[in-house]
């Protein structure tokens, strides 16, 4: 699924061309998503002006005048700028419309996405209000992680992983972070020392930033919002190479499931 990085370059990708534009238009053709979009919200964007493009975790923030839009790629979802009389796919379920030359396009296979509205104060918004600090921020940081970490039986991986504790570090990431902070991903979240916590908030924060500014990593169904995808896919130590040799040590890398998601690390470099 689209994580953290994907979303940025998205984010980068639509802000310059809507940021500023007025809506004229917003066509649903299948509300059906992961919770249905609202059959009213045409009616409380259009005419609105877009002031600005956000990114709250994995959720891009559209504010206007009045209220926000607030949208999830789920798992296979994608934006991109198109001509608005460019004709739709089967799986381009949404266009935001800025006059006859511009549309933003949402297109998502699964239909695991959303586009929610609301007036209200969006960052107590009920998706929202709990998540953790942003893993670039400096609220996330050693000490931070050091002290949630205190008496958790909970393997490192999830931990990570929580968007209660930080948001955005999905899975892909989590096994690169963890990887090039020398860490086995089954060790108990309990078990960091502050320096360990240290290396795993600098790696954290490395391979995020590496992968947003190579555009996120290429997966099957992301483009990012230039219609572009990303290419950090081929920077990659661990996720997805099981078996394969260590770019590090050249042992084979072990593969195990870690709460149903495919976890790869290196039993040499990871202690």
């Amino acid at each position: 699924m689209p994580e953290l990085p994907e979303v940025e370059t998205s984010r980068r990708g639509i802000a310059p061309h809507i940021e500023g534009r007025r809506v004229s238009a917003l066509v649903v053709r299948n509300g059906r998503l992961r919770w249905p979009v609202p059959a009213d919200l045409p009616a409380s964007v259009e005419g609105l002006k877009v002031k600005s493009v956000a990114r709250r975790g994995k959720y891009l923030l559209l504010a206007f005048s009045r209220g926000h839009l607030i949208i999830h790629l789920g798992m296979s979802g994608s934006l991109r700028m198109v001509a608005p009389d460019e004709p739709a796919g089967y799986h381009d379920h949404i266009d935001l419309c800025f006059g006859r030359s511009l549309a933003l396009r949402y297109t998502d296979p699964r239909r695991f996405g959303c586009w929610l509205w609301t007036e209200e104060d969006v960052s107590a918004h009920k998706l929202l209000a709990d998540l953790g600090p942003e893993p670039l921020s400096s609220d996330f940081d050693a000490h931070y992680l050091f002290t949630r970490s205190r008496g958790r039986k909970q393997n490192l991986k999830n931990f990570i992983m929580d968007s209660h504790l930080v948001v955005g570090v999905g899975n892909i990431y989590a096994n690169e972070a963890l990887f090039l902070a020398g860490l086995r991903p089954r060790a108990a979240a309990g078990s960091l020392t502050r320096a360990k916590a240290e290396r795993l908030v600098v790696q954290i924060k490395a391979v995020l930033s590496a992968a947003i500014e190579q555009g996120g990593t290429t997966l099957k169904d992301f483009v990012g919002g230039d219609g572009k995808p990303g290419y950090f896919k081929q920077q990659l130590f661990v996720y997805g190479r099981g078996g394969e040799p260590c770019r590090i040590c050249h042992t084979p890398l072990k593969e195990v499931r870690v709460n149903n998601r495919a976890t790869v690390y290196c039993a040499e470099c990871q202690r």
